[in-house]
């Protein structure tokens, strides 16, 4: 029989470097403001004591997740009948190109501290929000470029020990890596190398995509940047392929916001989630939303683009605390 929550709260808190708190409100730390309570909820920056907590709340039977800075999440209403782990080890160092970073650590930090040392790869993912770990799971990119171009070695801990791959070994590809297959894999920190670059230059390129994406994502506005991601051209059934405007394409991939627009997205809502009236892809809560009404506007635009293209739209925003087996990816 699983452990009662009290019996894995007193197991957990027992364990040096981890904080434990029981019953704690989950939409405080995602973007969009969603979700219910974690059963517990545990922090700690001391990897032993992230490995010690999974092994403690597996062998009692106790479900477990983790979340970095919740920018790309969706916890259910009723939250997480389980044990909620954040690694919040967030140092950044530097030797020489070669970058360190803990998964804790905020990707605008991480880019910040290489613009700021002249150190090119990282600039262009200025204002993605989230923490470096998250970034590395979901191959976080923007502007034609993707974390993992930087990424040489990453350190997590595969449910028995703490491992390292190499860029090959993390199998990362569009907005997919390893770690997002394996789900009880965990990342604790990641080393990137860089190239040497002119600072100011750097700077400016910064700076321009900063005023982009404040423009597109306020900081205030309650959402996970794009909710869907793009598609390759490649792999669109012909009929489809040839309905697209060709100054949409960037990189070979056709915006997932340019079939959104053909089905009317823009403006629609559900509650108080609602899709963004300047961009089809952008999905935010207004005010009072939940997650079940963010979840049935998620499958309304992709019965919608369903129905008039036949091609799936598939999310980009992880789901945490549903039922279904099939809710969670």
């Amino acid at each position: 029989m699983p452990a009662t929550t009290g019996e894995i709260y007193q197991c957990l808190a027992a364990i040096p470097g981890l904080q434990v708190s029981a019953n704690v409100p989950l939409a405080q730390y995602t973007r969009f403001g969603l979700g219910g309570p974690a059963a517990v909820l545990a922090e700690t920056k001391d990897p032993e004591a992230f490995a010690e907590a999974i092994r403690a709340a597996e062998s009692a039977g106790v479900p477990v997740a983790a979340i970095g800075g919740g920018s790309n999440v969706v916890v259910s209403d009723e939250g997480f009948n389980g044990l909620v782990l954040r690694y919040t080890a967030d140092r950044i160092w530097a030797e020489g190109t070669r970058v360190f970073a803990d998964s804790g650590a905020e990707l605008q930090a991480l880019v910040d501290f290489t613009v700021e040392r002249g150190l090119k790869g990282l600039e262009t993912l200025t204002r993605v929000p989230g923490w470096v770990g998250a970034a590395i799971y979901g191959n976080a990119g923007a502007y034609g470029h993707s974390i993992s171009e930087c990424v040489d070695r990453v350190h997590f801990f595969d449910g028995e020990r703490i491992r390292t791959f190499g860029n090959a070994e993390c199998e990362f590809s569009y907005r997919e890596s390893v770690f997002k297959r394996r789900k009880r894999w965990f990342i604790f920190s990641a080393e990137f190398q860089l190239q040497p670059g002119d600072p100011a230059e750097l700077r400016h390129t910064a700076e321009q995509i900063a005023r982009i994406r404040d423009e597109k994502f306020p900081p205030t506005l309650k959402c996970a940047g794009s909710v869907f991601k793009n598609l390759f051209l490649e792999d669109l059934p012909p009929e489809v392929a040839r309905e697209v405007p060709w100054e949409v394409i960037r990189e070979g991939k056709v915006p997932a916001a340019w079939f959104l627009e053909q089905v009317g997205a823009k403006g629609m809502s559900r509650g108080g989630i609602r899709v963004a009236d300047y961009h089809a892809n952008v999905i935010y809560n207004a005010g009072g939303g939940t997650a079940a009404d963010l979840r049935g506007l998620i499958r309304e635009l992709k019965a919608r683009v369903r129905e008039r293209f036949g091609i799936e739209l598939e999310e980009e925003v992880q789901y945490v605390g549903f039922k279904s087996a099939k809710d969670e990816r």
